[in-house]
């Protein structure tokens, strides 16, 4: 199964940038993983939150298939520990789904439509991020995840 990481708007850091780019690779060892980008929503300067979670909705649902196995990263999520995390990753791994799509939203967060599609709600901390830090610290924490599955010593309890 393909890990897919669907995000909104360019990552305007380097740093978290150059953190995504460093755990992406580490998590091609292990399976095959790609992101992608969906443009930034324009002119949203006087635009309702509402219309703007709209737009990016219609973008997001776009880009996934109909046999997608999709997680929306959500702050009101249901949280895991990381073993908890790639106990549920080994059951995806079992689907007969191609893909699994981790689904990172704009600061306004997701449309209705999006929650309606998502098979799953998961929440990385009930602290909240930019969400352009989410990029990273998911991207850390899945290929500790893979780690887990793989008993390779990264993770510690």
């Amino acid at each position: 199964m393909k890990i897919t990481l669907l995000q909104t708007g360019k990552t305007g850091e380097k740093y978290i940038s150059d953190g995504v780019a460093e755990y992406s690779a580490r998590i091609r060892k292990y399976t095959a993983f790609d992101t992608i980008t969906i443009p930034d929503i324009k002119n949203t300067k006087n635009m309702p939150v509402e219309e703007q979670k709209l737009k990016e909705g219609k973008q997001i649902l776009q880009t996934l298939l109909y046999d997608d196995f999709v997680i929306v990263l959500d702050d009101k999520g249901k949280e895991y520990t990381t073993v908890e995390f790639a106990a549920l990753m080994e059951k995806i791994f079992l689907m007969s789904k191609k893909r699994a799509v981790f689904v990172i939203g704009g600061p306004g967060g997701f449309s209705a439509d999006i929650y309606a599609r998502a098979d799953l709600r998961m929440s990385l901390s009930r602290l909240t991020f930019s969400h352009q830090m989410v990029r990273l610290l998911f991207t850390e924490q899945l290929y500790r995840v893979l780690t887990v599955i793989k008993g390779d010593p990264y993770h510690h309890e």
